[in-house]
């Protein structure tokens, strides 16, 4: 996969979750659901490497991506500038 692929699914996971749900009311509330997905991305991780799902672990690395995404522009709006942002 190159990179154009891959933001092209976390931009597709991203606009389904814009559609499905309301932005984010907090930086908490934005944490908790990227916790969650991580943990979901971990629980396939931590499987036996025999046995482990590496189609689920990129749908739960897209989401967490996209959740990583949705709290940048949900929540970090609130920062004054770019600047602030990237220091």
């Amino acid at each position: 996969m190159n990179i154009e692929d891959a933001l092209r699914l976390i931009q597709t996971e991203y606009q389904s979750a814009i559609s499905n749900y309301p932005p984010f009311a907090s930086a908490h509330e934005g944490y908790a659901v990227l916790l969650e997905e991580v943990m979901e991305l971990q629980a396939e991780v931590f499987k036996n490497h025999k046995t482990r799902d590496y189609t689920a672990i990129k749908k739960e690395s897209v989401q967490v991506a996209a959740m990583a995404l949705r709290m940048l522009i949900d929540v970090s709006p609130k920062a004054n500038s770019i600047e602030e942002l990237v220091r």
